[in-house]
């Protein structure tokens, strides 16, 4: 039987929320680094029992250069997010000599899905906004979508 030779593929995708407020640091040289961990849910159907029920899985995110700073700004405890990388483990031992292997995600591209997530303005231009006339319809926020215009 001949040998089958594999390519290589290390590429995933997850949607899930920020489990705590992302950490944003710089190497040494000046490079940012964003750490954060997201918390992804699976419903399924149990087969048994006929509930519907939650599994979550909890993965540490780390991302590089300047869309890491981006996302330090935007990204917060609860956002929603998109992202896209590899897989990479590392190894490490415990203070106890314990041996432990972690996997993390490398990203490449996290996307903020928050409906609002733009950076907030400063307090000055908020300040310049022009007063709402009474002509002008003051739509809330989660229906801005259903405008039919």
């Amino acid at each position: 039987m001949a040998e089958l030779r594999l390519g290589y593929l290390n590429y995933v995708v997850l949607m899930g929320r920020v489990c705590a407020d992302p950490d944003l640091k710089y190497t040494p040289k000046g490079s940012p680094v964003l750490n954060f961990r997201i918390a992804v849910n699976r419903r399924y159907k149990d087969p048994a029992s006929g509930e519907w029920k939650d599994d979550t899985s909890f993965f540490t995110v780390n991302q590089w250069g300047p869309g890491a700073e981006r996302n330090g700004e935007v990204l917060k405890k609860g956002s929603a997010v998109l992202l896209e990388g590899r897989l990479r483990s590392r190894s490490y031992e415990t203070q106890s000599g314990e041996k432990r292997t972690v996997v993390d995600v490398n990203a490449v591209r996290v996307s903020c899905l928050d409906k609002f997530a733009a950076t907030p303005k400063p307090e000055t231009e908020a300040a310049q906004a022009p007063p709402a006339t009474e002509e002008e319809v003051d739509i809330p926020a989660d229906q801005v979508d259903d405008v039919p215009f």
